[in-house]
């Protein structure tokens, strides 16, 4: 069963996202002191409208201060597979303005190659509860930046590869918000990860972006993620941007 997201305070909700970015996605430069400077002189952040998404059933609060998910507090194992080095980028749009989004708390949860969520019940595949691994939040600093060290994503029936994240004020915020997203990967990049171990013991995936009933109805093409190759695996880079009034 999905849980849909709650957003509170004045968030793009998923309708308005997709108004804004029609079918191609859109991304917003706005006055601020930003990374670009305008011919006035000003500077400039490119603020990436994204749309929200469901939560999915198998979000849990962990209260995991960590930048590296892979291991599991309960064992001190580690979770096999690509090294994935994410960078999340964070913004808000207010009165017309673009600027990082300090001090944000941003939850980050996955399924492992195996296609499996930590502390929970599947009856259908699996029983977790209690395993912590691949779960975790960081606080973005002065720059509205969180990184942190998982591994690509795997895949388990009716849902292609994909991230879960949430952005949620700190709680003594005066105006509270919190947004809910996915992030998804190209279908090449998946299928090359796939062709190798661990992944490849699973066999061939049943579910691609095209197939998945979340990634159409949730605007998948606009939470996509350009991953580039490493000396350890992969890295990416994602931007998204809040509308905080």
């Amino acid at each position: 069963m999905d849980l849909d997201d709650l957003p509170i305070g004045r968030v793009l909700t998923r309708r308005e996202a997709l108004a804004v970015m029609g079918s191609s996605g859109a991304i917003l430069l706005l006055g601020g002191s930003t990374s670009s400077v305008s011919p006035t002189g000003r500077r400039r952040y490119p603020c990436v409208v994204r749309p929200a998404s469901t939560a999915g059933p198998y979000y849990v609060d962990e209260k995991l201060n960590r930048a590296d998910i892979r291991s599991d507090p309960s064992d001190g194992s580690i979770k096999q597979g690509a090294l994935l080095a994410l960078t999340l980028n964070v913004f808000r749009v207010a009165r017309g303005t673009c600027s990082p989004l300090k001090d944000a708390i941003i939850d980050v949860w996955q399924c492992d190659a195996e296609g499996v969520y930590s502390d929970a019940e599947d009856p259908r595949y699996f029983n977790t509860v209690g395993k912590k691994f691949l779960r975790g939040y960081q606080v973005t600093d002065q720059n509205g930046v969180a990184k942190f060290t998982t591994i690509y994503p795997g895949w388990y029936p009716q849902r292609t590869p994909h991230i879960h994240y949430k952005i949620r004020s700190p709680r003594s915020a005066t105006s509270p918000y919190e947004f809910i997203g996915q992030i998804y990967f190209d279908e090449a990049t998946s299928d090359r990860v796939y062709a190798k171990p661990p992944y490849s013991a699973r066999g061939k995936r049943s579910v691609s972006n095209v197939t998945d009933r979340i990634y159409n109805s949730d605007g998948g093409r606009q939470s996509m993620l350009t991953v580039a190759p490493n000396r350890d695996g992969y890295s990416g880079t994602f931007d998204v941007a809040l509308d905080l009034g």
